[in-house]
């Protein structure tokens, strides 16, 4: 994507990659758009690396993107909509989505009580990011039609590497040798 610059409307929230501490862009500030990926944005504003979610789009005068399945046939939740919704959520600072970086370890469907449980990593045990990315996984996983609760567990063994990577996300990334 070719940067973007773009003007605040309204006072933004933003999260401050990668370690995750919230911030306020002030209204009529300039931005630039670097990654608009998954409906989330990832800005540079006065020299930080920022993320905006989707839902906050309308602060940077765009259009949110939102993240829809065709209405439900039964009242089972179908595990391939649990895996498309997590491919809409993007690593800020890398152009893939979580599951070709390989951060998805498990997913489990719970038809009795309409709950997903989630194993995922990140790339970083230390990443501030972490929070804001199991937030963006319960939002959109929620939007699966029967899904009623969402659970992410946060692991970290086995550690995440690049062999856990798709082969198109190791080339997107350089990574592929």
């Amino acid at each position: 994507m070719q940067r973007q610059m773009v003007v605040a409307q309204e006072d933004c929230p933003a999260r401050r990659v990668p370690d995750g501490t919230p911030v306020t862009i002030p209204k009529n500030s300039f931005v630039s758009i670097t990654q608009a990926l998954g409906g989330n944005y990832t800005i540079v504003h006065n020299g930080q690396m920022l993320r905006v979610d989707g839902t906050d789009a309308a602060n940077l005068g765009l259009q949110p993107e939102t993240l829809s399945f065709p209405p439900a046939v039964d009242d089972k939740i179908h595990e391939e909509q649990v895996w498309q919704a997590l491919g809409t959520v993007f690593d800020p600072e890398i152009p893939v989505d979580l599951v070709n970086l390989g951060l998805i370890y498990k997913v489990e469907v719970d038809h009795t009580s309409n709950t997903v449980n989630i194993d995922m990593t990140l790339t970083a045990p230390g990443c501030g990011m972490g929070p804001v990315l199991v937030g963006d996984v319960q939002y959109r996983v929620k939007k699966v039609p029967n899904v009623k609760d969402v659970k992410v567990d946060l692991v970290f063994d086995p550690p995440w590497s690049r062999d856990r990577m798709s082969e198109e996300a190791q080339l997107e990334t350089g990574m592929f040798y």
